[in-house]
């Protein structure tokens, strides 16, 4: 399958990009340097030259594939709400381009934008919340449209993606201690975030583009929760400095934006995602990525 991949020189596609080729597939990369491309071509992929916001060029290199991954997203959460309507066009656009054809698009949402009907870990059932609720929730509503027009779309939702370099928002965490020079959980800590090793997550981007159901919302988790407790442990182990627990009050000052998520429950279940596709994630843990990676680079 020739796959048109965005994202390809991100820290998802880095992994993704050799993943679909060992499996016998053609990438496409988009890339919009000279670095980027060179990785792309080293790898083993084509390079396609080009901005993920030129929706012109998208259309074009989405008419030349036979499945489509969007991967990109720009994590900018000082312009959330711009770059979440930018990525409604570009995935309206990618979404329109393979309409009338079995080709797949795959787009990618989180986990933590879904609400639990039960008050338990958030399923692949779940709806996710309004993007008047939250900016990211775009990028679904936009698929939901494309779905219920018959396109062959799936959502991609994914929890927090490691390895020893990147651990998605724990990075955050990370560098709040080493500003405040201790590492801070809210109450007993007990809350957890739902996580998968990259490695499993890219794995299962190439099972849903081979064998995917057209409108399925698929839940990339390999660990339903891991307590905010045991990783700010961690963490505190890691930087050498001293872990204590904060009310919710003072949570704000410590966390700033991402004092609401420091509070909230956001665990998530696989369980219909590893039945439909037969994924097994096996990668290492979210805590023993973060006890062995390199405190002294971040």
């Amino acid at each position: 399958m020739r796959v048109f991949l965005t994202g390809a020189t991100g820290f998802i596609g880095s992994y993704l990009v050799p993943e679909l080729i060992n499996a016998g597939h053609r990438v496409v990369g988009l890339s919009r340097s000279d670095t980027g491309a060179e990785t792309l071509t080293h790898a083993g992929a084509e390079v396609r030259r080009g901005d993920v916001n030129d929706l012109d060029h998208l259309r074009t290199a989405a008419a030349a594939a036979d499945g489509v991954i969007h991967a990109a997203f720009n994590h900018d959460f000082a312009n959330l709400k711009q770059h979440s309507e930018h990525d409604r066009q570009v995935i309206k656009t990618l979404g329109e381009t393979l309409a009338g054809s079995d080709r797949p698009l795959i787009i990618s949402s989180g986990t933590g934008l879904a609400r639990s009907k039960t008050g338990g870990p958030v399923v692949e059932a779940d709806d996710h919340v309004t993007s008047a609720e939250f900016p990211r929730a775009a990028s679904e509503e936009a698929a939901d449209a494309l779905i219920a027009h018959g396109g062959r779309v799936m959502v991609m939702r994914l929890p927090q993606v490691h390895d020893t370099r990147h651990q998605g928002r724990i990075a955050q965490h990370i560098q709040l201690a080493q500003r405040q020079g201790r590492v801070a959980y809210v109450g007993d800590g007990k809350n957890r975030v739902p996580a998968v090793h990259v490695s499993d997550a890219v794995r299962l981007y190439r099972l849903a583009l081979e064998k995917g159901q057209a409108g399925a919302r698929y839940n990339a988790v390999g660990e339903e929760g891991v307590a905010l407790r045991d990783i700010a442990e961690v963490i505190g182990a890691g930087l050498k400095m001293p872990v204590e627990s904060i009310t919710p009050e003072e949570a704000p000052e410590y966390f700033g934006w991402m004092a609401q998520l420091a509070t909230i429950d956001l665990a998530a279940s696989s369980n219909l995602t590893r039945q439909q596709l037969g994924w097994n994630p096996i990668g290492p843990d979210l805590l023993t990525d973060l006890a062995t990676m390199d405190y002294r680079k971040r």
